[in-house]
């Protein structure tokens, strides 16, 4: 995102007092509690029965709608969720949804690329990477002044989480600009926003600074299934993206991991992505899905767009087996209309990225956000800095690897 366009945001606020007022009209139907049945829900075992009563067996999505934790899902099971008839998947997505969390409060978060271009690694779908020819170059780090100034104007435009990215494959020989980083995150905290980063493969010891710096959550997603990996990237393997993520798990910072749909992949390598971050000996804070957008000069320039109903599965059944987990709503929203992401906040998800850009690649304008916000009733979700998203009887089991079934 430029910073014009922060500028340009921050005038265009949403007022905290329609904020406010709206949270309130919110709260008259939907009330914190410390169990997890918050807000109104629909008994589900009457309407198991029922289906059965109109003569079919009830749905994967309805008898896995249950809002409970797991860690040891099988890729059967889903399989069958995913592949559960689109109204009762939707359906039962968006109740797993109400168990613990305000269906109506969307946290809305702002990501800035503040080293641009020229990245190592070959994904084949990034414009960022020298491998590929594109319009983006390569750019040096952004300064101090220019990401802190993109921070201000991000809250004042309503954003609670600020995400930087850097195109790079990982921090080696890179201590001055990471020094820099741990500054920013500093910064960004003491202004009473959650930080999250994505700057390629840490060390241990770059993981415990960026805890130590305040850093919430550090993205790290696996883009796609184990099997269909290879087949995108061949510069960082699918266990370095896991050893990586563990890292974080094991400093204490939130992690954040999700994928990308519509790389050509199949609908069981959306599956054995689901299945891999669910089988985490945590689940992901958050989970951001992606829907492609083809960049010219890529490999996958020629990909056809990603419809609405694909993505609606991956965020209802995400839903279902990560029930504590953000869901975000992420690149690739550009091209749905406002019924379109309604369905998608309907099926479970509950965080967009605000501004005109995602990283490289457009993005909603603000304007239509806030008009999508008036016309759905959403509020947007505050900051949060404690996570929990295990249950008091889970422990870990030493059967697991660190990031779940490596070879599921």
């Amino acid at each position: 995102m430029s910073l014009t366009s922060l500028r340009s945001l921050s005038s265009r606020a949403i007022k905290a007092t329609n904020s406010s007022s709206a949270l309130q009209y919110s709260a008259r139907w939907y009330t914190a509690a410390s169990s997890p049945a918050k807000f109104a829900t629909i008994d589900e075992s009457p309407r198991v029965k029922a289906q059965m009563a109109f003569g079919r067996e009830a749905s994967a999505a309805a008898h896995n709608a249950h809002g409970e934790l797991r860690y040891d899902w099988q890729k059967e099971e889903i399989d069958a969720i995913y592949h559960s008839p689109i109204m009762e998947l939707l359906y039962h997505g968006a109740n797993v949804h109400r168990l613990h969390f305000d269906p109506l409060a969307v946290q809305q978060c702002t990501l800035l690329s503040i080293k641009t271009g020229g990245c190592s690694e070959d994904c084949k779908y990034c414009p960022q990477s020298s491998h590929h020819s594109t319009v983006v170059k390569a750019q040096k780090m952004l300064d101090t002044g220019e990401v802190l100034e993109a921070a201000r104007a991000a809250k004042a435009a309503g954003s609670t989480r600020f995400c930087m990215g850097a195109a790079w494959r990982d921090l080696a020989g890179r201590k001055s600009n990471f020094k820099k980083i741990v500054g920013f995150v500093k910064e960004i905290r003491a202004m009473d926003m959650e930080v999250c980063c994505t700057l390629g493969m840490l060390n241990d010891e770059q993981a415990g600074q960026l805890k130590e710096a305040g850093l919430t959550a550090y993205n790290h997603n696996l883009d796609t299934s184990r099997e269909y990996y290879p087949k995108i990237i061949t510069t960082r393997s699918y266990d370095e993206r896991l050893e990586t993520i563990s890292k974080v798990r094991d400093a204490g910072i939130s992690v954040c991991s999700g994928g990308i749909i519509g790389l050509g992949e199949t609908d069981t390598d959306r599956v054995g992505m689901l299945h891999t971050l669910s089988t985490m000996p945590s689940h992901p804070e958050s989970v951001p899905v992606n829907a492609l957008l083809a960049v010219e000069g890529t490999p996958l320039e020629k990909q056809e767009p990603v419809k609405v109903w694909d993505m609606v599965r991956m965020i209802a059944t995400a839903r279902i087996v990560m029930p504590k987990t953000m869901i975000r709503l992420s690149a690739g929203r550009v091209r749905f209309t406002e019924p379109e992401q309604a369905l998608c906040f309907m099926a479970g998800a509950n965080s967009i990225f605000t501004g005109d850009k995602l990283l490289t690649t457009p993005n909603n304008k603000f304007n239509a956000d806030q008009q999508m916000f008036d016309t759905l009733g959403l509020v947007p979700k505050a900051a949060s800095f404690k996570v929990d998203l295990t249950e008091p009887s889970h422990s870990h089991s030493d059967e697991k690897s660190c990031c779940g079934s490596k070879h599921a």
